[in-house]
């Protein structure tokens, strides 16, 4: 593939090469819903340049802008028109399409000095007011679906190079505050290579989803990926997915989709969800790579996703665990091609003490699932003990570490955190350079193949043992089929860590006996786990709050309970637990669920 030196270059290109071959096709409503709003390389080449052209013109080539879109095209075209004009795009989810206030986008603005906002006629007037609210009078808004914008005639190639700006992609925060990365051109032109190379993809792949577009696993996999392949992706909005899962195995059936993915918690989805009726009919045959990353990987849902739509076409070698983050673009390590999942089965006590050993006859043991390699010419991977920063080998848990040409240069305007994140050094080793430590516990198996055990911010040490909070979720989850998404934490009380536990009971469960499903889940994490389990809290589903990836937000949901803001069905509390607690969480008050349905990407 020809060498490029900016992304805006690549889109020129492939709209020179395709013409009128659809880059995109959106079905607002899923595959049987209303016409598909299509979209050819020629026709998006010619938006772009119109909406940079106007970004040229009031000098906002260099500066930040940012985009308020509901899931659909006009998104594609805002992005792309940022590219052409030299400018920073920073995509950020649209407060009125999710039910959420401005108080988050109103920090991006801040954060990022935004010269400009992008959105869409029927939203300008809730954002104009909004803007001005926050004394934000500087930046403009602009709709772009009222007809030209600027004058495409007009646009000027704004030479860009690889070490130019492309996007701030603002992270989920699961346990901090939302930081812009900053990803250049030349951070894409390497990851979006890295992908293509991990997973196969060729210009013949058909990709297609439903992922949001402002995060990176969306952006880059669904809408960047198909571009630089010069390809074609079809995508339905998330919400018609969440509310009928069915949908996205639709989309890969009619359109003969090769690529597609999502966060585990969507395979998860579509076991429980997904009829028999709606089965009738459907064709995954042609599904040849189907990421799964963006949180933990559970053995479980492999399994039974496979069981469950194998008779559909549907083949084991398809699914496709990956490991990534915004700060790598995307992509760190992806399954080897054909090979399909790699599961391990290791002795729990020895992962709780930093090693990958066993299993040993009627001992407990955890099941890992490999994130893949890392190829040699995208990524180094290294595991790192994140005390005293000395490489640990294979075998050994520590901090996953990693470096390559995907690697962003930081977050923006926070230079002694990216000194410490993104500028680390390896104790004994320092002439190797600089190393982005992940925040990510692993350990590295023979072959080089990656399994990612936790967050190191999230790891909680009780009684000497160090318990991932995903695998204590995990064991409850695969109690009972009634028990949902849950968090696990540790609080301190009088100098002593304490497990709280947080699970969602679904609907349909919710009128059982919950003090017995509680007194289950604590006897079952004293044996499993040889660790008191005093405090339980079942509650609605949509009260474990989750980022716009799905991953659980832990931290969040441990200050939520502090505060005493977590509304419990039924609850069994430690009394020197409760003592912490500021109010009442046994259920007489606190945040109200959310709205199920939107929980997974809120």
């Amino acid at each position: 593939m020809a060498e490029f030196g900016s992304f805006a270059e690549v889109v020129l290109t492939r709209s020179d090469e395709r013409g009128d071959t659809d880059a995109f096709v959106f079905l607002a409503d899923g595959v049987r819903g209303k016409v598909p709003e299509r979209l050819p390389y020629r026709n998006l080449d010619r938006a772009a340049k119109d909406i940079a052209s106007w970004l040229q013109e009031r000098g906002l080539a260099g500066r930040q802008v940012l985009l308020l879109y509901p899931s659909g095209l006009d998104f594609v075209k805002a992005f792309t028109g940022c590219l052409y004009a030299g400018a920073v795009a920073v995509p950020a989810p649209l407060p009125s399409e999710q039910g959420q206030h401005f108080r988050r986008v109103s920090g991006i603005v801040r954060d990022a000095r935004v010269g400009a906002v992008l959105t869409l006629a029927e939203h300008a007037p809730e954002v104009e007011a909004w803007l001005a609210a926050e004394g934000f009078s500087d930046v403009v808004c602009l709709p772009t679906d009222q007809g030209p914008v600027g004058d495409a005639a007009a646009w000027r190639d704004p030479a860009l190079t690889p070490d130019h700006l492309a996007f701030l992609q603002y992270t989920s925060g699961s346990t901090s505050a939302p930081k812009g990365v900053m990803v250049s051109h030349g951070n894409l032109l390497a990851n979006e290579a890295a992908i293509a190379r991990s997973t196969g993809n060729t210009p013949d792949t058909m990709i297609g989803g439903w992922l949001p577009f402002y995060h990176d696993m969306g952006l880059i996999g669904h809408i960047l990926q198909p571009l630089w392949l010069g390809t074609t992706s079809v995508l339905i909005p998330p919400v018609s997915f969440l509310r009928k899962p069915a949908r996205w195995l639709e989309l890969v059936s009619e359109y003969g989709v090769n690529a597609s993915g999502g966060p585990n918690f969507a395979y998860d989805l579509c076991v429980r969800r997904v009829t028999d009726a709606q089965l009738e009919g459907l064709d995954l045959s042609t599904w040849r790579t189907a990421c799964n990353g963006a949180e933990p990987v559970r053995a479980e849902t492999l399994q039974a996703f496979t069981e469950r739509f194998g008779p559909y076409g549907f083949r084991p070698e398809t699914m496709f665990p990956c490991y990534g983050m915004a700060e790598t673009t995307l992509l760190v390590t992806g399954t080897p091609k054909t090979r399909g999942a790699l599961l391990r089965e290791v002795d729990a006590a020895g992962l709780e003490q930093g090693t990958l050993t066993g299993p040993y006859l009627g001992a407990a043991t955890r099941t890992l699932v490999s994130s893949g390699v890392a190829l040699a010419e995208d990524f180094e991977v290294r595991i790192v003990d994140p005390e005293t920063l000395a490489e640990r080998p294979e075998g050994q848990v520590g901090e996953i570490w990693v470096r390559g040409a995907s690697v962003a240069s930081g977050y923006w305007e926070r230079p002694e955190v990216n000194a410490e994140i993104f500028g680390a050094r390896i104790a004994g080793q320092e002439e190797l350079g600089a190393w982005l430590r992940t925040g990510d516990m692993g350990v590295m198996g023979s072959g080089g193949e990656l399994f990612v055990t936790g967050r190191l911010k999230e790891m909680v040490l009780i009684n000497g043992r160090n318990i991932y909070p995903y695998d204590v979720e995990s064991a409850v989850r695969g109690l009972d089929p009634a028990i949902g998404a849950g968090a696990v934490f540790a609080v301190d009380s009088g100098g002593q860590e304490h497990l709280v536990v947080i699970h969602e009971i679904r609907a349909a469960a919710a009128g059982a006996d919950l003090k017995d499903v509680a007194t289950q889940i604590q006897r079952h994490i004293g044996m499993e786990f040889a660790v008191p389990a005093g405090n339980v809290l079942l509650v609605r589903p949509g009260t474990v709050r989750r980022t716009t990836s799905g991953k659980i937000q832990r931290t969040l949901m441990r200050k939520l309970f502090l505060q005493g803001a977590v509304t419990a069905l039924h609850s069994v509390l430690d009394p020197s637990v409760r003592t912490l607690v500021e109010g009442d969480a046994g259920g007489t008050h606190g945040a109200p669920a959310a709205d199920p349905a939107m929980a997974p990407v809120g």
